[in-house]
């Protein structure tokens, strides 16, 4: 077959910086065909995608890629280390995919690579100068970041590289393929003209950041500038239409509400609590009428807003520690989103080479037959998700889309 190139994105939602960065990979690899892991309704910062998983597969559909493949709830929200390993697996079991492309900050791959290297393999040293780093108070993140640049002994090299929120993905994608054993090869293109949290246009880009921004303001005209006329048009069509989630505030009385109820020990079962947070956590939501107020009270140095706000998201979908382990121990699902006709031959070829993937394109008839407990309950995860999203609408706030909407076919 000819040469297949993997992405993995979010698209929330789909800008003129994924269209550079689709059109880049291709060129740099000769691929003819495209393949996009993507995040649901809920996305890895903790956060609400914009517009639902259906309509971001549209617009990637519209703007290069052929097969569009939902990334399960469980990982899609996870930390950037779970995030990638469930995306990467799902790449590898597709059996087709050559190359996989991701965008980094960094200059070259081979910075990140040696990077991936010690996260994979863990060396005593780098060890012991992290568990120091942490005792001194630093978050994870900081502390990971100032015991790598002493233990590859060159900090001109490496600093400030774990600031990158692309790099830091584009290392556990690294990671997660040396852990899977993968023979997919990486390709780095890097970020050009703005940042993954700049606020502001550069000629026709913007990071996604700063185009949910302008949608708070309604800044409609400047959104046009900095998204492929198809998205836009779909993104306009979903705000007329009310079918749109701004960000979790949109969730906060739920989100109080649930941790109001849940017991300590139910907040302490939620991944990424520890050190005792849940009390934290558990005083917040007791005394707290908004979500910003929350994570206010309850961020530190050591806990961030974006592991609180994941922490919230996990409550409010009621994802548990156990589940979270679950995830890592298992081959996901492929969730089939949209395909054009290239989409399809990729499907075909994937079933010829291993009719036993699980690939989903009825989530009904997969709930009745799969065979596997834990990837029954991933896949329940992910039609509460959307359920709960939808409540999120200013109309039409249906519920049980993963049985009644179609697949995205281009």
């Amino acid at each position: 077959m000819s040469r297949v190139l993997g992405i993995i994105a979010e698209y929330n939602p789909f800008h003129n910086g994924h269209l550079y960065h689709i059109s880049k990979s291709k060129q740099e690899t000769g691929a003819q065909y495209v393949v996009a892991v993507i995040s649901g309704n809920f996305v890895q910062r903790g956060n609400t995608s914009i517009v639902n998983k259906w309509i971001k597969a549209r617009m990637a559909l519209s703007n290069g890629v052929d097969l569009v493949i939902e990334l399960p709830t469980v990982y899609s929200i996870s930390s950037a280390e779970n995030f990638a390993e469930g995306a990467i697996k799902i790449l590898n079991s597709l059996g087709v995919v050559d190359t996989v492309s991701f965008g980094m900050e960094a200059k070259d791959i081979s910075t990140l690579n040696n990077i991936a290297n010690v996260l994979y393999k863990e060396p005593k040293e780098y060890i012991t100068i992290l568990s120091h780093e942490l005792k001194k108070g630093n978050s994870f993140p900081k502390a990971r970041e100032n015991a790598l640049m002493m233990y590859l002994n060159d900090i001109k090299r490496y600093a400030n590289v774990m600031a990158g929120s692309n790099n830091i993905l584009a290392i556990e994608y690294l990671k997660a393929m040396k852990k899977t054993k993968s023979k997919i090869t990486p390709i780095g293109i890097k970020r050009e003209k703005v940042l993954y949290n700049d606020k502001y246009i550069v000629d026709e880009f913007a990071s996604a950041t700063a185009i949910r921004k302008m949608l708070m303001t309604k800044q409609l005209g400047d959104i046009r500038k900095v998204m492929p006329r198809s998205s836009y048009l779909l993104l306009g069509e979903e705000l007329k239409e009310g079918h749109y989630v701004i960000d979790i505030s949109k969730f906060e009385k739920e989100i109080i509400y649930m941790l109001r109820r849940m017991s300590l020990q139910e907040i302490a079962n939620l991944p990424d609590v520890s050190e005792g947070l849940e009390n934290s956590i558990k005083n917040a939501a007791n005394s707290c009428n908004t979500l910003e107020e929350l994570i206010n009270i309850v961020k530190t140095k050591r806990f961030t807003q974006t592991r609180i706000q994941r922490i919230l998201l996990y409550s409010l979908l009621g994802i548990t520690k156990k589940q979270m382990e679950t995830s890592k121990k298992v081959t996901p699902y492929v969730r089939v989103l949209g395909f054009n006709n290239k989409g399809k031959e990729l499907i075909s070829e994937m079933m010829r080479l291993n009719p036993k993937l699980n690939v989903v394109t009825s989530v009904k008839r997969y709930i009745d037959t799969v065979a596997s407990r834990n990837l029954k309950e991933m896949l329940e995860t992910d039609i509460l998700a959307t359920n709960i999203y939808t409540l999120g609408y200013y109309k039409d706030p249906y519920s049980n889309l993963d049985y009644t909407n179609k697949i995205e076919i281009l």
